[in-house]
């Protein structure tokens, strides 16, 4: 699968996507929400991971745009958020999951197991 990751800092993901990509899956970063929008645009991955901090992209907020681009797309959003205030936040939005901050390998195994449990 496609996994696309939208992360202001890649390098603090890092444990997350190689235990994606050592799960056989293309894991592409990009560190902005139209960097993002344009790759859903393009090609819609499987899934995308939108991080908190990006520099022109609230996490909710793209993925509302990433949801009006392609309905398809599995989306997890790595957040501070308690589960109640992201639920609350993430309303109507769809997203499969809320990662903590600096997800890892246990996480990414997680993560899969989420989107496994939709097939």
């Amino acid at each position: 699968m496609h996994i696309l990751i939208a992360s202001p800092d890649a390098d603090a993901l890092s444990p997350f996507c190689d235990a994606l990509a050592a799960a056989g899956h293309a894991v592409h970063v990009v560190s902005t929400g139209e960097d993002t929008a344009d790759a859903v645009a393009e090609a819609a991955p499987g899934l995308c991971v939108v991080d908190a901090g990006l520099p022109d992209s609230e996490p909710f907020a793209l993925v509302a745009r990433i949801m009006r681009l392609s309905a398809l797309v599995n989306t997890a959003v790595v957040s501070e958020l308690s589960d109640e205030d992201f639920h609350e936040a993430g309303e109507g939005l769809g997203i499969l999951m809320r990662l903590p901050p600096k997800p890892g390998m246990a996480e990414a195994e997680a993560l899969l197991g989420a989107l496994a449990g939709l097939a």
